[in-house]
């Protein structure tokens, strides 16, 4: 890729990411609106495009290589476009080699183990990329904003365990990417009203998102506190504006491609005999 490229992915990414060790005041230190030098969809259009073919072209790399592997952790609040940026960005991929997970209300034999247990089940394998759509950040949002009694230092103990089990990880072979969406109050409130107006999108409308809507505040400052906490050298954080869908798709393919580029996956060459066996088989299938 030339330089000049992947000099201009950098320079898009950079302000969406949580240095580590930075104390984060969401919404003040990230605008949901931000859409760096892009003014309209159509100004990004072929830098999605770009990404998209460069996912597809380092996923098959990856896949041939098959020693790393790629975790990529998306979060959101309600209505912040999680399925739309993993259908856009990943659209180029072979599915073969991509994993979604979507992690709902824990079942019975999950609450019996440890909260990370049923994650750890779903890590990629070498040579593949896994997409956690919401995670084991749930553990100290929802469950956070919902038990306001817990101690300061609870929240902390889990905070360091996610930070201990994700060094691990890494340690193991298997970068991540965490990604954040971060949606305003005002475009989620659209994005509601839209699941209730258009009748193609009434599927998509729950009570629970306006009951959860109520604890908005609660939210942003557990966000905040995650962020500060767990965006680490090991997997670090990127806030990702999601007001503007197109601006979204974009960041998020950004920062995936940056760091499968950085990764540099090749594909697997073969010693001196393997080369000469199939010197062997080409001139036996020329025979034929």
């Amino acid at each position: 890729m030339p330089k000049h490229q992947r000099d201009r992915i950098a320079e898009l990414i950079a302000p969406l990411r949580v240095e580590p060790g930075r104390r984060v005041r969401l919404p003040r230190d990230f605008d949901p609106g931000y859409t760096g030098d892009l003014v309209h969809k159509r100004d990004g259009a072929e830098l999605l495009e770009r990404g998209v073919a460069l996912l597809a072209d380092h996923q098959a790399r990856l896949a041939a290589e098959g020693t790393r592997g790629v975790l990529v952790v998306l979060q959101a609040l309600d209505a912040g476009g999680k399925d739309g940026t993993i259908r856009h960005v990943m659209s180029g991929v072979n599915p073969q080699g991509v994993r979604v997970h979507s992690f709902k209300v824990p079942s019975a034999e999950e609450r019996a183990h440890d909260y990370l247990w049923r994650y750890s089940l779903r890590l990629p394998a070498r040579g593949e990329i896994a997409i956690f759509n919401r995670s084991h950040y749930e553990e100290v949002l929802v469950v956070r904003v919902h038990d306001p009694e817990a101690p300061a230092s609870h929240w902390r103990d889990r905070f360091r365990a996610i930070n201990n089990w994700e060094h691990h990880v890494a340690a193991s072979g298997f970068h991540i990417v965490k990604l954040f969406l971060n949606l305003s109050p005002e475009e989620q409130r659209r994005r509601l009203l839209a699941r209730i107006d258009e009748p193609a999108k009434n599927w998509k409308f729950s009570a629970s998102d306006l009951a959860e809507r109520q604890h908005w505040d609660d939210y942003q400052r557990a966000y905040a506190d995650l962020l500060s906490h767990t965006s680490t050298d090991w997997a670090p954080w990127h806030v990702i504006p999601a007001d503007q869908k197109w601006f979204a798709r974009i960041a998020a393919a950004a920062v995936i491609a940056d760091t499968l580029m950085a990764m540099d996956p090749r594909y697997p060459t073969l010693d001196r005999k393997a080369r000469r066996d199939l010197k062997q088989f080409r001139g036996a299938l020329e025979d034929k």
